[in-house]
């Protein structure tokens, strides 16, 4: 890598060439209650019919429609009542002309009735002997309340997809069908490393406050990242500006499924990160993209490590986190099994002029607000690549293209929404 020449793929080329260098980790088996948030590895099919049987929609009175058709307050319906079915019970008797029972909502639905009168359109009876009667003062449930057997799900039918994205109502479906432990892929672990001489932890703030030493913050805002897309870290820590002090350090990744460093990689007397990687055995893919912020990104396999994709993020900390939104997440993701990879974009209306010069992508910070007529974007301040409290006041990211030389107040932009949700099967820009 030392000798290798600036690929300056376009932020499409980059990443294509992430996307096709990983794939779906291996399945494993896990209960179903610990499975929120995983993708599914297998296709779920249902051995029953969902609800298995016609069941009451409504507390009330299982009934023939044509026994309650014309009731009313003044001409009330008068039923003989010969059953009483709580919810897992079944009935005794079938409805016949001139008869009602009365039933729970999830009841099974008796023979005979297609109707379930709600109990406020009636006088609320209750079984009590042969003289019981419930009078029925409306007819608006005729035809009405009853959930038929194989409403939801037939037998056989599909009910999630490989690759679905389970949520709650997912692990739900697949309960309902009998499934206590899922099929899914397994989340990457995933190693972070910082180099520098000047970092520390924020445990060591006393030495930032003495004017001597900062805060290694990609650590911690990289971790974060990782954590809100579901993946696992390994925080290996701060490696010093001494090759073999940060060959030990990296080994640390031993086990992982991916590694990703911070600096390191330039062309500096202390840049030694490319140097223990080259004998660690990596093998790059790419390196530089045409992007503002966060060009010198690279992209590749370290060998010593097992093969994990490793990904050599800027140490700038905007250059590392917008990175990390273009390049890592969607890679991780798809490592995990998921299909949707890519945060959600929306155009907005830009509130204020930005230039730039042609021939790379910029990624701007900026808050969005709500106007009658759509969404208005405005910078957050400065757009330098180490100012990371504008990063922090942002919802989004312009997205103003490779060839543009900027864009004037009141035109529109795509943003990519930070945080945002439901992931996207495709970038969208």
């Amino acid at each position: 890598m030392a000798e290798r020449r600036a690929d300056w793929l376009s932020v499409t080329e980059a990443r294509e060439r992430v996307l096709a260098g990983v794939a779906p980790l291996p399945p494993e088996r896990r209960p179903l209650e610990d499975s929120l948030g995983y993708a599914l590895a297998e296709t779920i099919t249902s051995p029953i019919d969902l609800p298995p049987w016609h069941n009451s929609a409504m507390d009330g009175y299982a009934v023939r429609a044509d026994d309650v058709r014309g009731a009313s307050e003044q001409k009330p319906v008068v039923l003989r009542l010969i059953d009483d079915v709580p919810a897992g019970g079944f009935a005794r008797h079938s409805v016949s002309p001139g008869t009602a029972i009365r039933v729970m909502t999830g009841a099974p639905v008796p023979d005979g009735a297609d109707t379930v009168v709600r109990v406020e359109h009636t006088d609320g009876a209750a079984l009590a002997g042969d003289e019981a009667r419930v009078r029925i003062f409306r007819d608006d449930d005729a035809g009405r309340n009853v959930r038929l057997r194989g409403e939801d799900l037939r037998h056989g039918a599909t009910v999630l997809e490989a690759g679905t994205r389970l949520n709650a109502a997912a692990l739900g479906a697949a309960a309902s069908v009998g499934k206590s432990h899922l099929f899914v892929h397994r989340r990457p672990v995933v190693a972070i490393a910082s180099s520098g001489d000047e970092l520390v932890e924020v445990d060591r703030f006393d030495e930032v406050l003495a004017g001597r030493k900062i805060v290694a913050s990609n650590g911690y805002s990289l971790a974060a990242q990782l954590r809100e897309s579901g993946m696992g870290v390994r925080h290996l820590g701060i490696g010093r500006d001494d090759p073999q002090a940060l060959r030990e350090l990296l080994l640390g990744a031993r086990g992982c499924d991916a590694l990703i460093t911070t600096a390191g990689i330039s062309v500096g007397a202390h840049d030694h990160t490319r140097a223990v990687l080259e004998s660690l055995g990596v093998r790059v893919e790419f390196w530089r993209v045409k992007i503002k912020p966060g060009s010198p990104v690279a992209f590749g396999w370290v060998d010593g490590l097992g093969g994990i994709p490793w990904f050599g993020l800027p140490g700038n900390p905007v250059s590392a986190m917008v990175t990390f939104e273009l390049f890592v997440r969607p890679a991780l993701l798809r490592m995990a099994g998921h299909e949707a990879l890519f945060l959600p974009t929306k155009v907005v209306r830009v509130t204020e002029p930005y230039r730039k010069s042609p021939g790379l992508t910029h990624f701007v910070r900026v808050r969005l607000g709500r106007v009658e007529d759509g969404c208005v974007a405005s910078l957050t301040g400065n757009q330098g690549s180490g100012i990371l409290s504008s990063m922090a006041a942002a919802h989004a990211l312009w997205v103003v293209p490779e060839e543009s030389d900027g864009i004037a107040a009141g035109n529109h932009l795509r943003a990519i929404v930070l945080g945002g949700a439901p992931l996207r099967r495709s970038p969208g820009y």
